[in-house]
C-alpha cells in the first residue's frame, strides 16, 4: 500500500527543484519535496542571477525578497586581472553590463535587473516561499527508486533519522537531484560528454580585503600565477560572497593526479597566495574539492519522470549560467504540468519540455566549458605558456611596459584577450535570446528574427514566436507597468491594439469554452494601457488590430499580423494546438 500520495513528487531542494516547487504551489499543485539532506546549501556555490531568472522570480512575486539580500548590479562589474589582490594589476573589464553601453542594453531590456544572490541566500526564498504557498518539505528523506506505470509514478525513500522506507505516489516526479543524479541514471536519460574534466578546489573563507577591492568594486577578482591554468576554470579566482568580508577562491589541480590535502593549512596558503598579503587575518569556513564536467542530457523525459538543473546539465560556473537554467526549466515545466493536472492540456504539451529546454542545455553546457578555453589568450598574451619558472614569467609579465613594437604588440594582444572574454561576462543574448521551437509554439510564416548584432553578446527583442515578450513600459492610472508584468501570472494573455477589439470579446468566449486561463490586454491610446513613449507599438512587429499570445512563461507561442475575419475560431484553433487537446 502506497503510504503518501500527492500530484507531483520533486526530488531534490537545489535551485531547480526549489523553484519547481514554489512554482507549482503558486499554480495550486499539490507537491511533496524530498532531500536527503538535514539542511538547505550551507555554501555559496551559484550565486549570478540574470534578468531573466529575476523576471521568474518577479512573476512568482519574489523579486523584492532577493533584492533585499542580494549584492546589486553596480557593485559586481568593474572585473579586475591582476597577480594578486595586492599585487600588479595587468587590466579590468566591465562586467555583468556595467560599461555604459551595456548598461542601457540591460535597462532596455527587461524590468529586472542582474544581481549576485549566493544559492545559500537563494535557496531559503525559493523553499521558505513554496512551503508558505503549500508544498510538503521533507528533509533527511533519500530518494531509492521509482516505478512507472500509465498513471502515475510510486518512488520509494527512506527516512534517514528512523531508518524506515516508504513510498510516494505521484502522478508525475521531478529528479532535481543534481549533477550526479540518480533519477536520471535510473530512467535511462542519453547523456553527451563526459564527467571530471579538469579538477577544482573551492575555499570560503572570512577576510577584510576592503582596501584591495572596494575601490573597483567587483564579483570576480582573476588572479594570474604560476600554476592557475591548471584546472579549475582558467585561472585562479577570488569571488566576492558579501562585500567585503566574505570570500570564495577557485583554484584548480591536475585531475590525473592525487586532490590535494585540503587541510585549513592549505587553504589558508592559498588564499594568502591569491591576496598576495600573509598579514591579512583569514578565517577558512570550508573547503572543497570538485570536477569541472562536460555533459548535457539529450532528453529531459521518460514517461512521468522529467529531470531539470544539473541533472541535466552539468558545466563549470564560467557565464554564471547553472543556477538561472535550471530556475528556468523550472519555470518551462510547472505551468505545463499544472495545466495537464488540471486537464485543461493534453498530455503531449508535456513531452514540449524536452523540445524547448535541451537545446537551452547543451548551448549553455558548451558556452561555459569554451570561455574557460578562452583564458589562455590571455596567458599567451603574458607570455606565461612558454615557461613555468616564476622569475621568468615575471619578466614576461612585465615586458608590456616596455617601448618598442615588441612591446606595444604585447599591450594590443592583452587588451583584445581581455576584451574577449565578454563572452564570459557579458553574453546578454545567450541569457535572454532563448528561441523555443516545439509543438506549443506556433509558427507564423514569417522568417526567423535576425540579431543586428552579436546573437551572444546582444538580446534582440522580438514578438517571434518561441521568443520571450519583449518588455516595454506602458502606463495606466499614472502607474508605469512592464509589458511583463501584463503577461505570466499562470495564464496566457493576448497583447492587441486599438481595433482589436474583437480579439478582446474571443479570449472571454474561448477561455470559457476551453477552460484556459486567459486574459487580453489591449495598449494603444484610448485603451486599458497606454503605449506613452511609443516602445511596444516599435516591439510588438504586429499590427495595431493584431494580437501577440504569450504563453505563462512569457514566451510567444502565436501571433496575428492583423484582425482575422473570426477571430475566436482562430484563437480558439491556436489554443487548441498548442495545448496539446483533442480537437
Amino acid at each position: 500500500m502506497t503510504d503518501v500520495e500527492t500530484d507531483v513528487l520533486i526530488v531534490g531542494s537545489g535551485p531547480a527543484g526549489g523553484a519547481a516547487a514554489l512554482l507549482l504551489s503558486t499554480y495550486g499543485v499539490p507537491n511533496i519535496v524530498v532531500t536527503k539532506y538535514g539542511r538547505l546549501s550551507d555554501t555559496p556555490r551559484a550565486h549570478i542571477t540574470n534578468q531573466r531568472t529575476m523576471e521568474v522570480l518577479r512573476d512568482a512575486g519574489l523579486e523584492d525578497q532577493v533584492i533585499a539580500q542580494a549584492t546589486p548590479q553596480r557593485l559586481m562589474g568593474d572585473t579586475p586581472f591582476c597577480s594578486s589582490l595586492a599585487g600588479e594589476e595587468l587590466g579590468r573589464l566591465h562586467t555583468w553590463y556595467t560599461h555604459p553601453s551595456r548598461q542601457a542594453d540591460h535597462d532596455l531590456a527587461s524590468p529586472s535587473s542582474i544581481c549576485d544572490m549566493p544559492q545559500h541566500l537563494m535557496e531559503p526564498v525559493l523553499v521558505d516561499n513554496a512551503i508558505a504557498r503549500g508544498t510538503s518539505f521533507r528533509y533527511e528523506t533519500e530518494y531509492l527508486s521509482l516505478e512507472q506505470d500509465a498513471s502515475g509514478v510510486t518512488a520509494t525513500v527512506r527516512d534517514r533519522l528512523r531508518g524506515d522506507e516508504y513510498r510516494i505516489r505521484a502522478k508525475y516526479l521531478i529528479g532535481a537531484d543534481g549533477g550526479r543524479s540518480k533519477v536520471a541514471e535510473d530512467i535511462g536519460l542519453p547523456m553527451v560528454g563526459r564527467m571530471g574534466v579538469a579538477g577544482s578546489i573551492n575555499i570560503v573563507f572570512e577576510a577584510d580585503l576592503s582596501k584591495y577591492v572596494a575601490y573597483r568594486p567587483s564579483t570576480l577578482y582573476w588572479v594570474l600565477q604560476t600554476g592557475s591554468d591548471i584546472g579549475g576554470i582558467g585561472m585562479g579566482l577570488v569571488r566576492c560572497v558579501r562585500p567585503w568580508h566574505e570570500w570564495l577562491i577557485v583554484w584548480g589541480y591536475d585531475i590525473n593526479g592525487e586532490p590535494p590535502d585540503l587541510t585549513e593549512e592549505y587553504a589558508r596558503r592559498i588564499a594568502h597566495h591569491l591576496i598576495g598579503d600573509d598579514s591579512v587575518p583569514v578565517t577558512i569556513k570550508s573547503s572543497s574539492a570538485w570536477t569541472v564536467n562536460h555533459l548535457y542530457a539529450e532528453a529531459y523525459q521518460k514517461g512521468r519522470v522529467f529531470c531539470a538543473g544539473d541533472a541535466v546539465h552539468r558545466h563549470p560556473p564560467s557565464n554564471g549560467l547553472g543556477s538561472n537554467t535550471s530556475i528556468q526549466d523550472a519555470y518551462n515545466l510547472a505551468w505545463k504540468l499544472a495545466l495537464v493536472l488540471r486537464g485543461v492540456a493534453g498530455p503531449e504539451l508535456l513531452d514540449t519540455y524536452t523540445a524547448e529546454r535541451a537545446p537551452i542545455g547543451k548551448q549553455i553546457v558548451d558556452r561555459a566549458n569554451r570561455s574557460i578555453g578562452e583564458t589562455t589568450r590571455i596567458f599567451e598574451a603574458l607570455g606565461m605558456l612558454s615557461t613555468e619558472d616564476p622569475s621568468e614569467l615575471r619578466r614576461n609579465m612585465a615586458k608590456r611596459k616596455d617601448a618598442g613594437p615588441e612591446a606595444e604588440k604585447q599591450r594590443a594582444a592583452l587588451r583584445e584577450a581581455i576584451e574577449f572574454k565578454n563572452y564570459e561576462f557579458n553574453t546578454h543574448g545567450v541569457e535572454l535570446n532563448q528561441r523555443y521551437e516545439s509543438s506549443a509554439v506556433l509558427p507564423d510564416g514569417s522568417a526567423p528574427a535576425m540579431n543586428p548584432r552579436d546573437d551572444e553578446l546582444y538580446h534582440h527583442a522580438t514578438t517571434t514566436p518561441g521568443a520571450k515578450i519583449p518588455h516595454a513600459w506602458v502606463v495606466r492610472d499614472r502607474r508605469s507597468v512592464s509589458t511583463l508584468d501584463l503577461g505570466g501570472q499562470g495564464r496566457f494573455t493576448l497583447f492587441t491594439g486599438v481595433g482589436g477589439e474583437p480579439w478582446v470579446s474571443a479570449v472571454s468566449s474561448v477561455a470559457a469554452d476551453l477552460g484556459v486561463p486567459l486574459a487580453a490586454v489591449t495598449i494603444g491610446p484610448g485603451a486599458s494601457y497606454e503605449d506613452v513613449y511609443g516602445d511596444w507599438a516599435r516591439l510588438r512587429e504586429v499590427g495595431d488590430s493584431g494580437c501577440v499570445l504569450v504563453r505563462p512563461d512569457n514566451h510567444v507561442c502565436y501571433r496575428s499580423a492583423a484582425l482575422p475575419g473570426a477571430p475566436a475560431d482562430v484563437l480558439r484553433e491556436a489554443l487548441i494546438s498548442v495545448l496539446g487537446r483533442a480537437v
